[in-house]
C-alpha cells in the first residue's frame, strides 16, 4: 500500500465535515438541487482526495445507474457517489460526475447542512423540480 497524498485546494472549497479533508471546489458544482438518503446533495464535475468503492447497480429516482460510492481519504467517511454510467439518455449527462451528500461536507465558510430526521429517501438522485 502506497503513501496517501492529500491536496489542498485554494480558493471557496467543501471540505469533510468530520476531518475538514478538502474535497471540491465551488466552481465545479454542476447542480445544488440533487436529493440523497438524508435530504440535499450537490453534483460536482471534479473533487479530490477521495477513494472509491465497489461498483453497483442502484436504482434511484432518475433510472438504474452504475455506481461506486466514494470516502474520504482522511478519515474513510462516506461521503456520497459518482456515476460510472447512467441507462437513460437523459441521464447520461452525469457519467463520471460525483455526489457530495449536504450533511457530510462543511460549506466555504465552513457552516454544516442540518439534516431534518424526518428526510429518509432511498437512493435518490432527483433534481428538485
Amino acid at each position: 500500500m502506497g503513501r496517501i497524498f492529500v491536496i489542498s485546494l485554494e480558493g471557496s472549497f467543501y471540505s469533510c465535515k468530520h476531518c475538514r479533508t478538502h474535497l471540491g471546489l465551488s466552481k465545479d458544482i454542476l447542480s445544488k438541487s440533487f436529493q440523497c438518503r438524508h435530504g440535499k446533495a450537490y453534483l460536482f464535475d471534479k473533487v479530490v482526495n477521495i477513494t472509491v468503492g465497489e461498483q453497483e447497480e442502484r436504482m434511484m429516482m432518475t433510472g438504474m445507474h452504475t455506481v461506486v460510492d466514494i470516502f474520504c481519504v482522511g478519515c474513510g467517511s462516506r461521503l456520497g457517489w459518482k456515476y460510472e454510467s447512467a441507462y437513460e439518455k437523459s441521464q447520461q449527462y452525469k457519467k463520471g460526475k460525483f455526489i457530495l451528500e449536504r450533511f457530510q461536507v462543511l460549506g466555504p465558510d465552513g457552516s454544516q447542512y442540518m439534516v431534518r430526521h424526518e428526510v429518509e429517501v432511498e437512493s435518490s438522485d432527483a433534481e428538485d423540480a
